[in-house]
């Protein structure tokens, strides 16, 4: 009946439509409890979000039991033992509250034959430096007696030298080897490409600017996040069509990069943002070295639609504990292909500075 109309009345209707539902909008954000009855009445927005969330804790518990080539918790005990270790001044007496459970997460690492060997050494190494400079107390001293255990010392790094992966001070990291001048045309340089050569990308470059990406910080160094390559042309350019971002240009992209973000690392709410800040992190590192390596790359929009989800989802099987937060596509750039300007903004427009009275 709508279609029929006359072109100036659906405007009206539309406009009306609009102004309606900014109405509803205003009302229901007046408080906390209004707008969660919204999300529940009028929008299933989030629901993608929930269900992951949801069991991304589910997960986080299930994996404590052992398992697996990786551990969230003792990735993020073992950093909270080197923010210890580095504290100024140190405490003789820190991290009684969670030393046993690390303990117990090492422990059962070790009894894991395809658990990662650098992982499992980082932590072994920051639990021998914890132990050899924190006082005893009951806690400590049974946290000490189970790391010590029979059938529980670490293996001898494979590069003869003792404690490779604990903290170390600064003046021993290496000094950087380019200008502020160098970075920044790195920077300019690197700007969204949307057509390539048909050209074959080796995987291993992109393994190697992942690699770099690998670098970027992220919380307590959980690094709750992975990447899912294909050079394909037919999986490119199926999932390059899931967003509607990739219009026009998704059938040509010689290769893609999905970044996925893992709500399993995570036993709590409040830290579901964390997948979105440290994926992306590692995104622009990802990016920065795949220029340097003589690729171009275009991260492409994710915007949360369930429809475009479920499809992705399907395609790659995911599990519902993970969420895609970006595609990215990568390959060699067609030189003579056009560039967007994209003019940046300056820094008066994006600093304000605090000042209280």
């Amino acid at each position: 009946m709508v279609a029929r109309l006359p072109p100036g009345v659906k405007a009206v209707l539309h406009k009306g439509r609009a102004i309606a539902q900014l109405t509803v909008v205003r009302i229901f954000s007046s408080n906390g409890f209004l707008a969660s009855l919204y999300y529940f009445l009028f929008s299933r927005q989030f629901y993608s979000e929930h269900r992951a969330v949801l069991r991304g804790r589910v997960k986080y518990h299930t994996d404590l039991r052992g398992g697996g080539t990786s551990s969230p918790q003792l990735r993020r005990n073992t950093h909270r033992l080197e923010k210890g270790l580095i504290m100024k001044p140190r405490r003789p007496v820190f991290a009684e509250g969670f030393i046993l459970e690390t303990v117990q997460a090492c422990n059962r690492a070790r009894g894991t034959p395809e658990y990662s060997a650098e992982e499992l050494q980082w932590a072994s190494d920051v639990l021998e430096e914890y132990f050899s400079v924190v006082s005893d107390t009951a806690v400590i001293k049974k946290a000490r007696l189970a790391f010590a255990a029979p059938g529980n010392s670490p293996a001898a790094p494979d590069d003869g030298r003792q404690h490779r992966s604990k903290p170390y001070p600064r003046c021993n990291s290496p000094a950087p080897a380019v200008t502020f001048e160098d970075l920044h045309r790195l920077y300019v340089r690197r700007r969204s490409v949307r057509w390539y050569l048909q050209k074959p990308v080796p995987v291993e470059l992109i393994y190697k600017a992942i690699e770099a990406a690998a670098q970027a910080p992220s919380a307590c160094n959980r690094q709750a996040f992975r990447f899912i390559v294909t050079t394909e042309p037919q999986w490119v350019s199926r999932i390059a069509e899931c967003p509607g971002g990739a219009a026009g240009f998704a059938q040509q992209l010689p290769a893609i990069i999905v970044v996925v973000g893992d709500l399993s690392a995570y036993p709590f709410e409040r830290d579901r943002h964390l997948i979105y800040i440290d994926a992306s992190l590692a995104n622009m590192q990802l990016m920065l070295a795949a220029e340097t390596l003589g690729l171009a790359t275009c991260p492409i929009n994710w915007p949360d639609v369930d429809s475009a989800e479920q499809r992705i989802r399907e395609l790659l099987k995911l599990p519902a504990h993970e969420r895609v937060i970006m595609l990215m596509a990568i390959g060699y750039g067609d030189p003579a292909s056009g560039v967007p300007y994209s003019q940046k903004k300056q820094s008066d427009l994006l600093v304000t500075e605090f000042s209280p009275e």
